[in-house]
């Protein structure tokens, strides 16, 4: 029997499904997933808010102590400076504003990763030391994306789908001035770090050093050292964690392993 038209037919199935197989492993990966999350609110935000009166940038990387963070969104409005952190998740989504881990269960899995509001806390810190901005004035808001459902109970600004374009618009008395407006976002322009390849992935390793238990880092609010300290007390009693040196007049602390971006 000649099996030639058979192994014929598999080379050309297999030929066909090799890019397939790498395209859905793509669209799978951290990357590209957080890359569609941010497009979605891009796109969101182009139809729902008017340019004018949200004058927006994308993907603003700032210098902090402890190397850099990087920005989502940031809309610069009369009524404050909104701050948006993407989520693009499916399953259900548990968690509130004091844990520091959150947690996504995906049919029979279950994976925990960081409080987006606290990892979105660094951004505004960051944003205000920038600009000189009172703190009231900017807003914190979690906008997930991709068909993820919340099973606990969520501040307002934490919002799924085109939830965030309420929130922003619920805003509605005037903090800034036009100019005042025009101003912030000269300041931001010249603020951030260059939106390059270079730039990203210097990002990408002040990520690694800070999630690193042995590279040295400083504290972002202060600009000392960080240390490696013990609970000695407690139920938590022998966990270890990054303190600031210059306790007890900083009081910052970070997870050991924690590095937000």
């Amino acid at each position: 029997m000649d099996f030639t038209p058979v192994i014929a037919q598999l080379w050309k199935t297999a030929i066909w499904l090799a890019p397939l197989m790498l395209l859905v492993g793509l669209l799978k990966s951290p990357w590209v997933k957080g890359y569609i999350g941010e497009l979605l609110v891009r796109l969101f935000a182009h139809w729902q808010l008017d340019k004018q009166t949200y004058r927006r940038l994308h993907n603003v990387t700032l210098t902090t102590p402890d190397g850099t963070t990087q920005i989502d969104h940031v809309f610069v409005s009369r009524f404050g400076i909104f701050v948006l952190e993407t989520k693009n998740m499916n399953g259900w989504i548990f968690g509130n504003e004091q844990q520091a881990q959150w947690t996504q269960k995906l049919y029979k899995q279950s994976f925990r990763f960081q409080n987006p509001l606290r990892q979105n806390y660094k951004h505004l810190k960051a944003l205000e030391a920038t600009l000189g901005v009172a703190p009231e004035h900017l807003h914190s808001v979690i906008a997930f994306v991709g068909g993820s459902t919340f099973k606990t109970l969520m501040p307002a600004n934490v919002t799924e789908g085109i939830g965030f374009i309420r929130y922003i618009k619920s805003f509605r008395e005037p903090v800034f001035s036009e100019a005042e407006v025009e101003a912030l976002l000269r300041a931001l322009q010249d603020g951030r770090r260059a939106p390059t390849l270079a730039t990203h992935r210097e990002h990408v390793q002040n990520l690694k050093r800070r999630s690193d238990p042995t590279a040295e880092r400083k504290c972002p609010k202060c600009g000392s050292l960080m240390l490696i300290r013990t609970l000695k007390t407690g139920p938590k009693a022998g966990q270890q964690f990054w303190g600031c040196s210059a306790f007890p007049k900083c009081r910052t602390l970070q997870s050991l392993g924690g590095g937000s971006g």
